[in-house]
This record gives C-alpha cells, sequence and structure tokens, in this order.
C-alpha cells in the first residue's frame, strides 16, 4: 500500500487550517487518513506549524510520498535535512554525534532567522500602528478647525457710508465756503438824491404868471 504525507483541509471557506496526515495515495483528500501528524495554519504571520517531528520522520524513512506543499512543510521544519543526515550516517560519512552537532546548529540558525522575522513584523506593526494615529489625529485636527471655525461668529463688516456722509458734508462746506468767497457783494443802490423845495420868502406872493 503507497502511503502518501499530505494536507487535510478543515476550518471555514476564509479561515481554512489543515492537518498533516499520512494517508493512503487512493483515499480521497479530506477521507479516511492513517495517522495524523501535525497541524498547519496559514492564518497567523508567521505561518503555525505544529508537527510530531519522530513520527514524520519515520514515515519518510520508510518511503512516504510527500505532496509539494507538505514536502516545503517538512524541510522547513528540519525533517528532510535530519533524514539527510542519517543517510550520511547509513553510507559512514557521519557519526551519530556529528548528526546530532549538525542539526542542533541548523535548530539554532532556523530559531534565529524566525526569531528575526518575527521582531520585523512587530516593528512594521508598530510603525503602521503609529502612522495610523497620527493620520486620525491630523483628521481630528482639521476637523476640530472646521467646527471652531463655524462656531465662530462673524465679525460685522465695518460702515462704509458714515464716512462717505461725513465727507460730503466737508465737500458741501467747502463748496459753499468757496462760492461766498468769489460771489461779489451786491451792489448797493445809490439813495435818490433829496430835492429841496425852496421855499418862497414871506410876505412876498409868488408873481402870478
Amino acid at each position: 500500500m503507497a502511503t502518501k504525507i499530505r494536507l487535510q483541509r478543515h476550518g471555514k471557506k476564509s479561515r481554512a487550517f489543515y492537518h498533516i496526515v499520512a494517508a493512503d495515495t487512493r483515499a480521497p483528500r479530506d477521507g479516511k487518513f492513517i495517522e495524523k501528524l501535525g497541524t498547519y495554519n496559514p492564518n497567523t504571520n508567521p505561518a503555525t506549524i505544529e508537527i510530531n517531528f519522530e513520527r514524520t520522520l519515520s514515515w519518510v524513512q520508510v518511503g512516504a510520498e510527500m505532496t509539494d506543499t507538505a514536502r516545503a512543510l517538512l524541510s522547513y521544519k528540519g525533517i528532510l535535512y535530519k533524514n539527510h543526515l542519517i543517510k550520511g550516517v547509513a553510507k559512514g560519512a557521519l557519526t551519530d554525534a556529528q548528526v546530532e552537532e549538525k542539526f542542533a546548529k541548523w535548530l539554532e540558525e532556523k530559531d534565529s532567522k524566525i526569531a528575526a522575522k518575527a521582531s520585523g513584523l512587530d516593528k512594521t506593526a508598530a510603525k503602521a500602528k503609529a502612522d495610523a494615529l497620527k493620520a486620525e489625529a491630523e483628521v481630528n485636527a482639521a476637523r476640530a478647525k472646521e467646527i471652531e471655525a463655524k462656531n465662530t461668529p462673524v465679525e460685522a463688516a465695518p460702515e462704509v457710508e458714515a464716512p462717505a456722509a461725513e465727507a460730503t458734508e466737508e465737500v458741501v462746506e467747502t463748496a459753499t465756503e468757496t462760492v461766498e468767497e468769489v460771489a461779489p457783494e451786491a451792489p448797493v443802490e445809490a439813495a435818490a438824491p433829496e430835492v429841496k423845495t425852496e421855499e418862497a420868502p414871506k410876505g412876498e406872493e409868488p408873481a402870478a404868471e
């Protein structure tokens, strides 16, 4: 019976996660399986992979086939690398002590890479959060200014008519004064000469004409 290590889909439509199983190659993808080896959750960042290292390694050693995704996951967890080192022991190229030393060093480097990635993701998330807060504060400040501008009463425009009226009065007064200065004085009519009537001397009658 041919055995394959593959993923079995579970979860919701938009939040799928998978079981890593060893199953008969003739069985449906989500059907009956021989052994559950672990889980894979791609919804987290980085993805969460939990796997039974020893049992999965034993299936690989007996020649179980793997899907492309399952192979990538097993490589990520170091199972394929450990199998490669064990084959070196069988060929006499390595000892068991060397295998453990090499694998421990590989695990240390892998853990440091994962920690660096997680730290980078945390920094990116913190920066994105700070940028979002800053943008929100700017929007709130602009909105507060708009509200303040709407609530501030508009100052009445200065009256322009009063100065114009005063200026008109000044112009009229100036024109009146000018006219008075320029207009000639009215001629004074000469008094009519008094006609003196000569009185006849007393006792004399006027001569008869």
